[in-house]
Parts: C-alpha cells; sequence; structure tokens
C-alpha cells in the first residue's frame, strides 16, 4: 500500500519532499502534480521502476517516457541542443511544453523507442514538482497517469489513491489538477515541427500555422 502526502501546492514542506524523494532514491514509484495534470515518476537508472511506469499504464517498450527536468541548464545533459533549439527552450521553459529532441548517451535505453534515439524533455512550472526536482539534483523519469484502456487522465489524488494505492509507493496530494495536454514541439531536425496543441502558447513559434 502506497504512503500518501499532503504537499501544499505553493509552499511544499521541505520535510516531505525529502522523503519524498528518498522513497525514489529507493527505486520507488511516485503520482506528482505537474502544471498539466498529474504524473507516474521514478528515478533514472531504476529499471525496475521504469518497467513498474510501464505495467501500471499498460504501456509497451515501444511509447516513450518524458524526462522532466528542473530547468533549462540539465536539459543539455540528456538531449542535443543547438543555438536556435537553446533560444526556443529558454523562451518556452518552464512551462506546459513537451519537446521532442535527439538523446544523448546519458538517457536509459528503456525510456526510448527501441529504434529511435529521441527523447521528449519538459521543464514543469509546478511548485511541488521544482522541489522534488531540486531536492533530487537530476530528472525524473515521467509519463502523464492515465489507466491502461481509457483516454482521459487522473486528477484528482484521492481518486488517484483509489485505484493505485496497490500499485504506487506515494502518492502525493497537490490538490485537484486539471489535466491538460501539453504542447508538443519537435526539434530532432532543429527546424521546430509542431506536432500537438496544448497548454503551452505555440504561437509564438509558429506565427504562420492556422489558429
Amino acid at each position: 500500500m502506497s504512503q500518501f502526502f499532503q504537499i501544499h501546492p505553493d509552499n511544499p514542506q521541505l520535510r516531505l519532499v525529502r522523503q519524498a524523494v528518498a522513497i525514489m532514491r529507493d527505486g520507488g514509484v511516485i503520482a506528482y502534480p505537474t502544471d498539466s495534470g498529474y504524473a507516474l515518476g521514478c528515478m533514472l537508472g531504476r529499471k525496475r521502476a521504469i518497467e513498474r511506469i510501464r505495467r501500471i499504464r499498460g504501456l509497451d517498450s515501444k511509447h516513450p517516457l518524458t524526462l522532466v527536468c528542473g530547468d533549462l541548464s540539465s536539459v543539455g545533459v540528456y538531449a542535443k541542443v543547438d543555438n536556435t533549439d537553446y533560444r526556443m527552450l529558454k523562451a518556452a521553459m518552464p512551462g506546459a511544453f513537451t519537446f521532442i529532441l535527439n538523446a544523448t548517451t546519458e538517457v536509459p535505453r528503456q525510456m526510448m523507442h527501441p529504434k529511435r534515439r529521441t527523447i521528449g524533455i519538459r521543464v514543469p512550472d509546478n511548485a511541488i514538482s521544482q522541489a522534488l526536482l531540486l531536492e533530487l539534483g537530476e530528472p525524473i523519469i515521467s509519463t502523464t497517469m492515465i489507466p491502461p484502456n481509457e483516454n482521459d487522465a487522473l486528477f484528482d489524488p484521492i481518486e488517484i489513491r483509489e485505484r493505485w494505492e496497490h500499485e504506487l509507493d506515494l502518492i502525493i496530494d497537490g490538490g485537484s489538477v486539471p489535466p491538460e495536454e501539453t504542447t508538443m514541439i519537435d526539434l530532432t531536425s532543429h527546424v521546430p515541427e509542431l506536432i500537438r496543441r496544448g497548454a503551452g502558447d505555440w504561437t509564438p513559434f509558429f506565427a504562420d500555422e492556422p489558429a
């Protein structure tokens, strides 16, 4: 049965944040809030935890996971970013964007499509996410909390607890967070391609795109 922490959405309690990070360091899988809904997360390099996330979500090995970073400086460790990419990332982060980038060798293979060395990276504008990332000191492997064979993401931590408390090591209650898809932009060719229109304001980057 999972632990259940109520963490303040604006002023996260450091004691609870440290306990949550300790659970991840021990190989745990957590549910935590971001700026676009709740996500499942674990530490880099925890193969069994990554496998558990895939099993909980009902994902196969071809479904890519996202790397959630604390700031732009850590993005360059895990993704290949040129000057043009960097300017776009700087303008968009933190926020509800996911950028598809070519991955470096620092990214675990279990995170990526077996035939493509790309990675989805985002920097959320959420106090609890940021507190976890700051204390952890590295990115969190994540995916949106969508139950298997369903289309809608869960956004209520009480419902998450009712449905998945026996599957997770920790559920963080940061209040209800209405799920919104992130805006997804592909930068693998270093020419921005709008893949999905979501909560992030994409219009400054694609002025010629139809509304």
